[in-house]
């Protein structure tokens, strides 16, 4: 497996950097430390967070910056609460049979708060795509309370071929699986199963299965800790397949039906789960790093640049000969990214702006870090200009362009292609937008207080090998390495396209540092309207 992706890595490592003022062995020199087993995969709250934090700081203090933080600190407190499962199990019964269900192979069991969420021979039934809105409603007039229901993964555009309300094959917020729960839980259902399938998940089953008992976290807001509620339960494709088939159903033609309006949940047959998930919940806080370069003319008003530093720590769970999932690519480069940026301001004059570099704590645990900063923000988020992030998911050579992910939101799409366009870049819009990457990243939690953000990667288009050799090298990483113990440093990486991702957001952040200009939304947009709400402060 892993020679398999040194093979394509290494061939054409010798090209030759564009320009700019970061260089991918200065992001390659970070990115090898930070992903060290010294740093145990990072982990919030685990024993890889102090020397991570220790490991920014003093970065950010050698770029010149100043501690952001309260009372003269470099960190802002992250409160959390973690959930660690304690046991998990699981079965059903359909047309006479029980089949067993073990948590890390054929489903993952994650708790939904602390205590046990219990099924007893819970009836289950089809919901569909579990998405209510444009026009789509698989529950209207069905019973779901008490029940288990059975949901795809995604929205119905995305595997239709066409828009049916939902903006096509384009992820949407509403197809998440966290955007899911909450209606569910409000019709009374006892339990949620998602149907994992490869292409609209964007990542194969190993990689949840993988993931089953690492600790899970939410943001501590000071009331009491969330309770078990409903069971939450995500079932390999082919083992639903199996319970459809058994249930005498077709699970394709049933997938079909779904993508029409009229769809109502339907009963799978007289299958019934059992499943029982436990977890205990533990008070527990973590820390964003946050930097500041004060603006010479315009000081109140912000540029942020952010990228999380977590990874998935070190875990008893993974196999002993390698528990630590060190995260060189995810996030050790946009990291060691957000470091140079950080430098590149520091050699250059200070801007008119104030420019302020945070490191998230916690995005692998649902953008946590982030999220907690724009609703606690260290600089008023009405005058934050820009939210620029750094999350490139790629270790790849010199590319011929950068990709846009979600695009159609924001001008600031027009000035990235400019930028880029100037460092012999083009601007091309992400090709699997059904992974929804937009709404994965820590950008998001900004463009949902309304601060403008443009998000984009490093290309796959290389110089050398092209855009064949970049999905590769791409394909082969998410599908072995993304989230894994393999995702670990290679002393012969160029990190040439990081340097370019690094180099464009430099020279656009620093652009709108040096303007008085307002970078907006498109007017079609909801989150042009959460903007709006503010503009007072910017006239």
């Amino acid at each position: 497996m892993r020679a398999i992706l040194l093979a394509l890595l290494l061939s054409g490592t010798a090209s030759a950097q564009t320009g700019g003022p970061i260089r991918g062995e200065a992001i390659k020199a970070h990115v090898r430390i930070l992903s060290a087993d010294a740093f145990h995969g990072r982990g919030p709250t685990q024993a890889g967070e102090q020397p991570t934090l220790d490991y920014i700081s003093k970065q950010f203090a050698a770029a010149g910056l100043e501690p952001a933080g309260p009372n003269g600190s470099w960190l802002q407190d992250v409160p959390l609460i973690r959930f660690d499962r304690s046991s998990a199990s699981a079965s059903m019964t359909v047309a006479g049979r029980s089949i067993a269900l073990t948590p890390g192979q054929e489903i993952t069991a994650a708790p939904s708060g602390e205590g046990t969420a219990a099924l007893a021979d819970v009836p289950m039934v089809f919901g569909g795509y579990g998405v209510i809105g444009q026009g789509f409603d698989p529950f209207d007039g069905v019973d779901v309370r008490g029940k288990v229901v059975v949901v795809l993964w995604g929205d119905p555009d995305v595997e239709a071929g066409r828009d049916l309300g939902f903006g096509g094959r384009a992820a949407t917020l509403a197809g998440r699986t966290g955007s899911k729960f909450a209606p569910l839980r409000a019709r009374g259902a006892a339990g949620i199963v998602t149907v994992h399938e490869d292409f609209p998940a964007s990542y194969p089953w190993s990689q949840i299965a993988n993931g089953d008992r690492l600790p899970s976290f939410v943001l501590d807001q000071g009331g009491a800790v969330p309770q078990a509620g409903e069971a939450r339960i995500n079932m390999r494709g082919d083992v639903a397949r199996d319970l459809f088939r058994r249930a005498g159903l077709d699970f394709d033609a049933l997938k079909r039906r779904a993508q029409d309006k009229g769809f109502r949940s339907v009963p799978i047959g007289n299958a019934r789960l059992t499943a029982s998930v436990s977890a205990t919940a533990t008070r527990v806080v973590s820390h964003n790093v946050v930097g500041l370069f004060k603006g010479t003319d315009r000081e109140q008003e912000t540029v942020l640049y952010g990228a999380h530093w977590d990874a998935n720590g070190e875990n008893a769970s993974d196999p002993p000969a390698d528990r630590i999932r060190n995260g060189a690519i995810d996030n050790g480069i946009g990291t060691s990214e957000l470091i140079e940026v950080a430098k590149a301001y520091g050699r250059a004059p200070r801007p008119l702006r104030s420019v302020l570099f945070a490191a998230w704590t916690a995005e692998e645990k649902g953008l946590l870090g982030a999220t907690w900063y724009a609703g606690h923000p260290l600089r008023p988020l009405e005058t934050t200009a820009v939210a620029l992030n750094l999350d490139p998911h790629l270790a790849l050579d010199r590319a011929l362009n950068i990709d846009l992910i979600g695009p159609g939101r924001t001008p600031l799409e027009g000035d990235l292609a400019r930028v880029a366009k100037s460092q012999g870049l083009r601007l091309d819009p992400e090709k699997n937008s059904e992974a929804g990457w937009y709404f994965r990243s820590d950008h998001y939690p900004f463009a949902e207080k309304g601060v403008p953000t443009v998000y984009f990667r490093a290309g796959k288009d290389l110089a050398e090998g092209g855009l064949k050799r970049g999905e590769a090298i791409t394909n082969v990483y998410n599908t072995r390495c993304y989230h894994q113990t393999c995702d670990e440093f290679d002393s012969r990486w160029t990190l040439n396209g990081a340097a370019q991702e690094a180099n464009v957001a430099y020279a656009l952040g620093r652009e709108i540092a040096d303007s008085a200009r307002w970078p907006n939304w498109n007017p079609d947009t909801d989150f042009a309207a959460t903007r709006a709400k503010s503009n007072a402060a910017r006239h």
